[in-house]
C-alpha cells in the first residue's frame, strides 16, 4: 500500500508531467533525468557540488593545520549550521512567497563571491582564520536559502510519483561531488595550498547559476507577497509550524529520526579529516581518497533509491533502519583497520548507510505538504535537524579532544545504531496505526451483518 494523506496533499497540477522522449525509437519511456527542467537543475548541482567537495576539505584542512585543535576545527561545521537554525523558518516563508528560480540563482552568485573571489583577492598575510570564519558564516546564510528553494522546487519540476526518485537523483550530485571534490582538493592542497584551492568555488557556483537561468517551474503561482511584512511573515510561519508539528504526526516522526541521524553524521563529516589523520596517519591525498570512497557509497545508494518512490511509508522507515545499522557497523570497523584499501571499503559502506534517510524524508514531506506551504515545512524540518547537528559536532568535538579519536568514532557509531532502532520502532508504530482503522471497519461491518445472519440461519 503506497502512503498517501488525502486530506493534506494539494491537488496535482496537470502541467507537472514527466517529459516523454519520442527520439528513443518512438517509445514512451521516461527520461532518466525525468524532465528537461529537472535535468538542468541536476547538471547545475553536479557543478556546484564538485566545488563544494573541493572547498570542504580545503577549509577543514586549513583550520586544523594552523590550530592543531579538533575543537576549533569543528567551528567550520558550527558556522555552517548556525544560519539554518537562526533564519531557516523565515527563509522557508520567503521560499513560499518569492520565485524559487531566482532565489537559487542569487544564492549561487553570492556564494561565488564569498567563498571564491574574496579569498583570491585578500593577500595571504591578511587572510586570518577570523576572516575565514566570517566568510564561511555568510556563505552558510546563502546556502541556507538555496537548500529549501531547491527542494521546494521539485514538485514543480516532476510529477508526484517521481518525488523520491528526483530527490535521490539530486543526492547523486552530492555523492559525485564527494567523490570528485575531495580527491581534487587533496591533490590541490598538496601541490598549491588550501587558500588557492578555495578559489575554485567561484567558477563552480557561477556555472551552476548559468544552468538555472533557463529552467521553468510548471504550476508555480506568481508571488503576491514579499518577505518584509513582519506580521504576515509571522502568521505564515505559525501556520507552517502548526501544520508540521501538530496536524501531521508523520512529519514529527521524520523530524525525530532526522535529528538523531544528523547528530551523528554531521560530527563524522566534520571530524573525519582528524580521524583519518590521527587513526590512520594519512596525508591530504589519502584523506581525499577515503572521502571519495564515502561518496561512491553514497552514489550507489542514491541510484538504488530511484526505484523506491512507490514504497509504503513503513517499508521506507525499515530501509532507513537497515542502512543506519550498516553505517554503525562500518564506523566501528574503521577503528580496527590499518590498511588503506580496507578503510576505503568501510568508508564506502558508511556512505551507503548514511545516504538513505534524506531522499526518503524529502519525498514524504513533498507528498504531504501543499504546494503553497512546502518551503516552510522543509525549512522547519531542516532547522530541527541542524539544531541536532550543531549539538552533535560540539559534543563529539569535545569527546574527541578529551578522550581521543577512537572513542569519538565508536560514539558516532552508537548514535547511528540508535537511529536504526528508532526508525524500526517508527515503522512498527506506523504499521499498527494504519492497521487500526481497517480493524475497526471490519468489526463494524461484522456487527452490522450479524442480525442478517441470524435471520438467515435461525441462530438466536
Amino acid at each position: 500500500m503506497a502512503y498517501h494523506d488525502h486530506q493534506s496533499i494539494a491537488p496535482i497540477n496537470p502541467a507537472i508531467i514527466a517529459v516523454r522522449t519520442e527520439a528513443w525509437g518512438g517509445t514512451n519511456r521516461t527520461k532518466w533525468l525525468l524532465t528537461r527542467d529537472f535535468s538542468l537543475v541536476w547538471w547545475s548541482q553536479i557543478i556546484a557540488q564538485v566545488g563544494d567537495g573541493v572547498t570542504k576539505l580545503a577549509l577543514i584542512w586549513f583550520v586544523y593545520s594552523i590550530t592543531g585543535s579538533p575543537l576549533k576545527t569543528t567551528i567550520i561545521g558550527l558556522l555552517q549550521t548556525v544560519p539554518p537554525i537562526l533564519f531557516g523558518p523565515f527563509f522557508g516563508v520567503c521560499v513560499d512567497r518569492l520565485p524559487k528560480k531566482w532565489i537559487m540563482i542569487g544564492s549561487d552568485v553570492l556564494r561565488a563571491l564569498l567563498i571564491g573571489l574574496i579569498p583570491c583577492l585578500v593577500p595571504v598575510e591578511h587572510f586570518t582564520i577570523e576572516r575565514l570564519y566570517v566568510l564561511v558564516f555568510l556563505h552558510a546564510i546563502s546556502s541556507a536559502v538555496f537548500g529549501p528553494a531547491l527542494t521546494a522546487a521539485v514538485p514543480f519540476l516532476v510529477e508526484r510519483r517521481q518525488f523520491t526518485a528526483a530527490n535521490a537523483l539530486l543526492q547523486t550530485t552530492t555523492s559525485l561531488g564527494v567523490i570528485l571534490g575531495p580527491a581534487i582538493s587533496g591533490i590541490g592542497i598538496a601541490t598549491l595550498g588550501s587558500q588557492e584551492v578555495l578559489c575554485v568555488n567561484a567558477l563552480t557556483y557561477l556555472g551552476s547559476a548559468a544552468c538555472l537561468l533557463s529552467i521553468r517551474l510548471s504550476g508555480e503561482g506568481v508571488p503576491q507577497k514579499t518577505c518584509v511584512q513582519a506580521p504576515s511573515v509571522l502568521r505564515d510561519l505559525k501556520e507552517g509550524i502548526q501544520f508540521a508539528l501538530i496536524k501531521q504526526q508523520r512529519i514529527l516522526l521524520l523530524i525525530l529520526a532526522a535529528s538523531l541521524y544528523t547528530f551523528g553524521v554531521s560530527a563524522f563529516s566534520t571530524l573525519f579529516p582528524v580521524f583519518a589523520r590521527k587513526l590512520l596517519a594519512l596525508g591530504p591525498a589519502e584523506v581525499g581518497y577515503l572521502w571519495s570512497a564515502f561518496g561512491a557509497g553514497l552514489l550507489l545508494v542514491s541510484l538504488g533509491l530511484v526505484g523506491v518512490t512507490d514504497w509504503e511509508l513503513r517499508k521506507r522507515f525499515l530501509l532507513i533502519a537497515a542502512s543506519s545499522a550498516l553505517s554503525a557497523a562500518a564506523l566501528w570497523g574503521l577503528v580496527c583497520v590499518e590498511q588503506l584499501m580496507v578503510a576505503g571499503l568501510l568508508m564506502g559502506l558508511v556512505g551507503a548507510g548514511v545516504g538513505t534517510l534524506t531522499p526518503i524524508a524529502w519525498g514524504v514531506l513533498q507528498e504531504i505538504a501543499p504546494g503553497h506551504m512546502i518551503g516552510r515545512v522543509l525549512a522547519i524540518y531542516t532547522t530541527a535537524a541542524m539544531i541536532m547537528a550543531i549539538v552533535g559536532m560540539t559534543t563529539f568535538g569535545w569527546i574527541t579532544q578529551t578522550f581521543g579519536e577512537r572513542v569519538g568514532v565508536i560514539g558516532i557509531g552508537l548514535v547511528m545504531l540508535a537511529t536504526a532502532i528508532l526508525a524500526a520502532a517508527l515503522s512498527h508504530w506506523i504499521r499498527v496505526r494504519d492497521a487500526a482503522p481497517r480493524y475497526v471497519a471490519t468489526t463494524v461491518a461484522t456487527k452490522a451483518e450479524a442480525p442478517r445472519r441470524r435471520a438467515t440461519d435461525g441462530t438466536p
